[in-house]
């Protein structure tokens, strides 16, 4: 989908338990799940590999390698280019000039590109018909042959990413959902888009993402009231500016 396109037709989503069947629908907020903005996901996702770097790359200086600190000959009177140091980067098992060292790849990511890469990537989800929502994910026992079989009927091959609204609450979900390959659970309040844009599908909780949903709308909500004039409101022309006159043309 192109960058800033909208959908109106967004408004509502089955809802299924775990054994596949619809047993509701949930509304959709088209401040939510009404646009994609590709770039804004790029900028998102790269921000969040970049601080997942470990930065720990280090090349040995010409103060780091072995080797002796004499000057090997003088500086003048034979013939040779003068030298101080057999660890200089020029000479064979010297130093690194100029080499990576350890550092940091982690920079300042405004909070609201933040939102709103989550919003895109959750209309992205939703738009090609990788998100599913049951009603909730409470598993009686910790069977990861149960809980892999109720998977299979929610969603077709592929990686998976389960939300919820708490993980630490729901122990049998996380005993049940650590050992499948290729399934990742994580909670509604730490969600990236990175997470989102990871995995071919996605199955929220339905109160994991109805509390999302209310945090990303109220943020959406505060930018369109600021962009747009209040109902009723005549937006103000702003004033003609005046030209300085000359003294010939006051004369």
């Amino acid at each position: 989908m192109a960058p800033g396109h909208t959908r109106k037709d967004m408004a509502t989503i089955d809802v299924h338990n775990l054994n596949g069947a619809k047993v509701g629908t949930l509304d959709l907020a088209d401040e939510v799940f009404g646009a994609v903005n590709e770039d804004l996901l790029w900028e998102a996702i790269n921000h969040y590999r970049a601080v997942g770097r470990a930065g720990t790359h280090a090349t040995k200086v010409r103060g780091s390698v072995s080797g002796s600190g004499k000057k090997l000959w003088k500086q003048k009177g034979t013939g040779r280019a003068r030298i101080g140091s057999v660890r200089s980067p020029i000479w064979r098992h010297g130093g690194t000039a100029h080499g990576p060292q350890p550092r940091s790849y982690d920079y300042a990511f405004p909070r609201k590109k933040l939102l709103g890469a989550l919003r895109s990537a959750l209309a992205a989800k939703f738009a090609d018909g990788k998100l599913i929502v049951v009603n909730s994910f409470e598993v009686k026992e910790p069977k990861t042959k149960a809980f892999a079989a109720s998977l299979g009927k929610l969603k077709g091959e592929g990686t998976t990413l389960l939300v919820d609204v708490s993980t630490a609450e729901n122990k049998n979900l996380e005993l049940s959902s650590r050992n499948i390959h290729g399934l990742e659970l994580v909670k509604a309040n730490v969600v990236h888009p990175y997470h989102l844009m990871r995995h071919a599908h996605v199955i929220f909780a339905q109160p994991a993402l109805e509390k999302l949903q209310d945090s990303l709308k109220k943020t959406a909500s505060r930018r369109d009231h600021a962009a747009k004039p209040a109902e009723g409101e005549v937006k103000k022309k702003p004033a003609a500016r005046r030209s300085r006159k000359t003294k010939a043309e006051v004369a």
